[in-house]
């Protein structure tokens, strides 16, 4: 006899199968054999689309101009011909129910919750200290009285002066020998970065208050970023959860550490005033010119070659197509590095890029340490948005559970896992009950 399957996990199973099979009967239903035909014009219209879009960015003059009106037009076309022949609500159809297949059966797959498990109740600390950025965020400090709020809560603050170059590590190590006891930071994620290295380098918690512009890493473990100020009451009501930190050669990450196009468009000084127009500029000599990079990586005995860019991230980011918050990592102590990997240098390599994972365009792995390299002496690489420079090859890896976070107890973004890979036959089986139970 078959162990329990949790009903919740074989409901979402079930839920999986059926919107699969609903998603291929829709349009077998409506157009009969004909919808392999709408479907592969489908398909092309995506190709077309991502013709023009590398063309857009590869290209200039007429050829960026017709990549433009192609990547618009192209699919504007196949939509145009579902409505006229009835085909446009069952194609939206079927694709919702590819999309709910997808997230339900990761879901499925995936017990628990997002938050790591290693947790503990907090005590209060004696000497907190707090540094902040006043420019973060568009001025979030001032306008949440986070000063104020803080030094209520019994936090020494220390405000960067816009005026002078600080060292914020600096800062950082002077409050740990003056007898801070916890180190938090209300500023943008490179800030974060660099206190949280001194705080995992003395093993004292560390709490992060979302003042910067994105917050990425306060939104993955489950911070109201419409509401920094509610980060300080991790000081008197927080649960305490370790979590990884990455390293890119001895910087520490947060977030993530990009190599190629993205990290050579940030060394621009206009970027910062200007980074569309910037960014448009620099591309075609990136991607196609001679100075374009081509990096290369290693990882767990796989080898990539011919990378225009490279992204490596403190634990996974979840797939855009199949998980229910995607841009977002569903754990945090996993122990592993996302990788993800494009390789797209023509016009047919582009096209292929329809076809997912297949087309070796885009790469995606998960490994303890990567090595990524080029035929220069140095790397530039963008670390949690801030611009430095490394020895090439850089060595990237995870340092599981290094750092202690303090979270408040009540987060509103934390949420079920959905990390697991879409695994069907293991999906089939938990939907009929004859799935042992995951560990």
């Amino acid at each position: 006899m078959s162990p329990a399957v949790p009903t919740g996990r074989a409901g979402r199973a079930r839920l999986a199968v059926l919107a699969l099979l609903g998603s291929i009967l829709v349009p077998l239903v409506t157009a009969g054999l004909r919808s392999v035909l709408w479907a592969l014009a489908g398909i092309a219209g995506l190709a077309l689309a991502a013709v023009g879009v590398w063309w857009t960015l590869a290209h200039t003059g007429a050829l960026r101009a017709l990549g433009a009106a192609l990547s618009v037009v192209a699919p504007v076309t196949v939509l145009v011909l579902y409505a006229s022949s009835g085909m446009l609500g069952p194609a939206l159809l079927s694709l919702g129910l590819w999309l709910l297949a997808l997230t339900a059966a990761r879901t499925a797959l995936t017990p628990g919750h997002t938050a790591p498990s290693h947790k503990a109740f907090a005590e209060a600390p004696r000497s907190p200290w707090v540094l902040m950025n006043p420019r973060s965020g568009g001025g979030k400090v001032d306008r949440f009285d986070l000063v104020e709020k803080a030094r209520a809560a019994g936090c020494r603050v220390v405000l960067l002066d816009a005026g002078r170059h600080q060292n914020v590590t600096e800062l950082a190590r002077q409050a740990v020998a003056e007898g801070a006891d916890l180190l938090a930071v209300a500023g943008g994620d490179g800030t974060q970065a660099l206190v949280a290295e001194v705080a995992a380098r003395h093993d004292l918690p560390f709490v992060v208050i979302p003042a910067g512009t994105r917050n990425h890493f306060a939104l993955d473990l489950g911070l109201d970023r419409d509401d920094p100020a509610a980060a300080l009451e991790a000081l008197t009501h927080g649960v305490e959860l370790r979590i990884d930190l990455g390293y890119a050669a001895d910087r520490v990450f947060v977030n993530n550490a990009s190599f190629g196009t993205y990290a050579s468009i940030v060394t621009d000084p206009a970027y910062r005033d200007a980074k569309a127009r910037t960014t448009l500029r620099t591309l075609p000599g990136l991607l196609t010119g001679e100075d374009a990079p081509r990096l290369r990586s290693q990882t767990d005995g796989t080898r990539l070659d011919g990378l225009q860019a490279l992204l490596v991230s403190n634990n996974p980011y979840g797939r855009a197509v199949d998980a229910a918050h995607p841009g977002r990592r569903e754990r945090l102590d996993s122990g592993l590095l996302g990788v993800v990997g494009v390789r797209v240098g023509n016009t047919v390599q582009a096209a292929r890029v329809v076809r997912g994972p297949r087309s070796g365009g885009l790469i995606r792995l998960s490994a303890g340490e990567i090595v990524v390299e080029a035929d220069t002496d140095t790397l530039p690489v963008g670390i949690d948005g801030e611009h430095v420079v490394l020895p090439s090859p850089v060595v990237c890896r995870s340092a599981p559970g290094a750092l202690r976070v303090r979270v408040p107890r009540r987060r509103p973004g934390t949420r079920r896992a959905g990390g697991a890979a879409a695994d069907w036959p293991r999906v089939a089986r938990l939907a009929l009950w004859r799935m042992p139970v995951l560990r």
